[in-house]
């Protein structure tokens, strides 16, 4: 891949005094490329962390980043789900031109959704792969010379595929492969690489219930639910080793947490410290899918609490090793909060400043699904700010390869790196997302074109009413303008007939419908 690593990288430093200094500063840069730390979290909200509005849950080390960095206000992730999310972020493809768009848990396989089940069978693990010999990030950033590892949740291939993070790019993996086992914050393996690492962690399955007549209100009661290997945990020794092991090279790093996803665990001493500051609540014992929680406000806020804990011990590493001016850390989330009936988005206000609400969050399209916080901090080498920069998780492939010094592989995306420069920013003419049906969804389609947001809903049922939001005076998308402006409408549906591929998976299918004009 063509290097071309110069003087964009170089401008990050601040302006020298002397020629002499500059010129000494210009060569350490030229010689060496910034890390890369990409922190995504899994299910967090725009409204999650202080910065961003968040006033139940401490972020401080989360909050520092923004203050010493560049603070998105209008970035996108590229789904309202997680693989597609992952995959558009990876490749640099929207969601119309993305090999996954939607969650296939391949259930044609068997038993999918039994731990117990794919402990016996790592055939049942994973999700839909992407095509062997995909270019992503890890395998650009390779190519360029870095030293690459994704350490957290894949998600986008199981074991038997041709498309595990080994396969795609990354020099090294440590995790979670498929997204159902990482439900299981105590699981009884986690991958290095390709082979499993086995914990001493209890057999649990996903939907174990209390014991027959356990008190729901007594904390021994969810005991069962522990064992002594915390997965969080795990992941963050491996992310100090694989630092500590790279301080001399140029390394690519993907921290991709299952942190705040369900089901709600987190360290009993976090959890005790917002039951003093909420006071007692009631437990979820009785619901679907996930294990029970005595204190699931708390274990919530404790969740994202030790995450940012732990952001705040790598950031101390990176300073210790010499390395923190030289390493951009970018933290973001792969979609908007869920809901269920676990966590209590609304309480928290997960997606402030727009609706938290049942059907507004994950799986949608309205701006609490996919609106991101998005923070990039660069040590001392950027100036502090807010940018209103639109953009989404497609502009991650051509910015990293900007930093890099390569050529960017054809993307959807725009580099966002002049923006963190200072410098004048190319704009997106429009963003695109389509979501094909999924549980009772009927699939979705929306726009963001300058001001503007349209959406369309139930799209596989032949609806053509595309809605129209001034997102920036109406970002809770509560006053349909669409009547008021035809042209607008007519040019948004243009820009779905520019952006929509077909795809050969049927779950991933959209059939559009589009209206007279």
């Amino acid at each position: 891949m063509e290097r071309r690593f110069a003087t964009v990288v170089t401008a990050t430093l601040a302006v020298a005094t002397t020629a002499e200094a500059e010129c000494r500063e210009v060569t350490e840069v030229e010689s060496r490329r910034p890390n890369v730390i990409f922190i995504l979290l899994d299910d967090a909200g725009y409204g999650d962390f202080g910065c961003y509005g968040q006033t139940k849950i401490d972020t401080p080390n989360i909050d520092a980043l923004a203050e010493r960095g560049v603070r998105f206000t209008d970035m996108y992730a590229g789904a309202p789900v997680s693989a597609p999310s992952r995959c558009t972020l990876l490749t640099g493809l929207h969601s119309g031109h993305a090999q996954i768009r939607s969650n296939d848990e391949m259930l044609e396989r068997g038993n999918v959704w039994s731990i117990d089940a794919m402990n016996k069978n790592p055939e049942l693990e994973g999700q839909a792969p992407m095509a062997e010999g995909t270019t992503t990030l890890a395998t650009v950033m390779r190519d360029a010379g870095y030293k690459t590892a994704m350490i957290g949740k894949w998600g986008l291939g199981g074991p038997a595929s041709s498309s595990k993070p080994t396969d795609m790019g990354f020099d090294y993996f440590y995790g979670y492969m498929c997204q159902r086992m990482a439900q299981c914050y105590y699981p009884p393996f986690l991958y290095d690489g390709e082979v499993r690492e086995y914990t001493a962690n209890p057999k649990m399955d996903l939907g174990d219930r209390l014991d027959r007549g356990a008190d729901p209100y007594n904390s021994e009661s969810y005991s069962k639910f522990k064992g002594t290997t915390y997965s969080p945990d795990a992941i963050y020794e491996r992310i100090e080793r694989f630092v500590e092991s790279s301080s001399d090279e140029e390394f690519f790093l993907m921290w991709t947490t299952t942190i705040p996803h369900s089901a709600l665990t987190a360290p009993d001493e976090w959890v005790a410290k917002y039951v003093e500051r909420f006071g007692d609540e009631e437990p979820v014992y009785t619901g679907k899918g996930y294990f029970p929680t005595r204190y699931p406000k708390a274990t919530y806020a404790a969740m994202i609490s030790y995450l940012d804990f732990q952001i705040g011990k790598l950031v101390e590493l990176l300073k210790a090793k010499g390395l923190y001016d030289n390493t951009i850390i970018m933290v973001t989330s792969d979609n908007g909060p869920t809901h269920n009936s676990y966590t209590n988005t609304n309480w928290f206000d997960c997606a402030h400043p727009f609706r938290s609400d049942r059907g507004w969050t994950k799986r949608s399209l309205h701006e609490g699904g996919i609106r991101m916080p998005f923070i990039v901090a660069w040590g001392d080498r950027i100036s502090p700010k807010v940018s209103d920069y639109v953009g989404y998780f497609p502009d991650v492939m051509p910015t990293l390869c900007d930093i890099a010094g390569v050529k960017s592989p054809k993307s959807d995306g725009i580099s966002f790196l002049p923006t963190l420069l200072g410098k004048r920013q190319k704009s997106h003419d429009y963003l695109y997302w389509e979501f094909p049906p999924f549980k009772q969804d009927r699939g979705w389609l929306s726009i963001r074109m300058g001001q503007w947001k349209g959406l369309v809903e139930s799209v596989a049922d032949g609806n053509t009413d595309m809605q129209l939001f001034d997102i920036t005076i109406d970002p809770r998308e509560e006053h349909n303008v669409a009547a008021d402006n035809p042209k607008i409408i007519k040019a948004m549906w243009q820009a779905v007939k520019e952006s929509h591929t077909e795809i050969e998976n049927p779950l991933f299918r959209l059939d559009i419908t589009y209206p007279k004009q």
